[in-house]
């Protein structure tokens, strides 16, 4: 893998897919900016686990555009160049219609989109008009499963994946003739400790059978897509979705 000495902002990498990703980029001798929203003990955990030096975590709530706008002008004070964005920060509340009233309805898509989508839409900006002026770079946007087959309990959540899909296009096809190539992997459910710690055992269990293989991902399988994505998958994969899924839910 290409990333030596290259550097490479993760949003939401104080757990879950974003550490992974994290341990994996700098494994490969890439230089990581560790975003975290509010758990600074768990970025600080992640950035003592990490291979190599000089990595740095810095905090943001990616709803406030201001904040973004903090967030990526930090890492730039201290490693001056930004070649590869992960856009991995996001949040899933169940937020089911039929129970909730209109102003709960109101915040769950609020944050939902704002950290999702709009967040990773304005890092992204930020970012592009970085690496416009350096020659190029990629940007690796995490989805989800959910922007196609729908989330019934949450649909502020299926709705801001199925809009990265379609951002991270729209920017493929935008951006190629600069050098900036775009990908998006859509995981369906990894076994983080997140997801861990809010299901039961036997939703657990039916979960694994929605895959012939019968588990969920591991994060660090996310991970290693993701390095490929942004070191060594050819230029032409620009626009790609790619599925982690296990077979629970293919398209045509």
């Amino acid at each position: 893998m290409h990333l030596k000495g290259k550097n490479v902002l993760i949003t939401g990498a104080s757990r879950g897919i974003g550490r992974a990703i994290a341990l994996r980029f700098a494994e490969h001798g890439a230089r990581i900016a560790v975003h975290y929203r509010s758990d600074r003990a768990a970025a600080e955990k992640v950035l003592r686990s990490l291979s190599g030096q000089g990595h740095m975590s810095v905090q943001a709530d990616l709803r406030d555009p201001q904040a973004c706008r903090a967030l990526v002008e930090t890492m730039l004070k201290s490693f001056q160049r930004i070649v590869i964005l992960v856009n991995n920060a996001g949040v899933f509340d169940s937020h089911k219609i039929r129970e909730l009233s209109y102003e709960e309805w109101q915040e769950a898509w609020g944050d939902t989109i704002g950290t999702n989508l709009l967040g990773a839409a304005n890092v992204s900006f930020l970012v592009i008009h970085h690496i416009l002026k350096s020659g190029g770079g990629r940007i690796v946007n995490v989805s989800s499963r959910g922007a196609f087959r729908g989330e019934p309990d949450a649909p502020a959540y299926g709705a801001s994946k199925a809009g990265m899909n379609a951002f991270g296009q729209s920017l493929a096809k935008s951006l190629a003739p600069d050098h900036i190539f775009i990908y998006t992997v859509a995981p369906g459910f990894v076994e983080t400790e997140r997801i861990v710690a809010n299901m039961t055992p036997q939703e657990a269990g039916e979960i694994k059978q929605q895959s012939p293989m019968g588990r969920m991902a591991s994060p660090d399988e996310v991970a290693q897509t993701v390095l490929y994505l942004a070191s060594d998958a050819p230029e032409f994969l620009t626009g790609c979705i790619v599925d982690i899924n296990g077979a629970s839910y293919l398209r045509t």
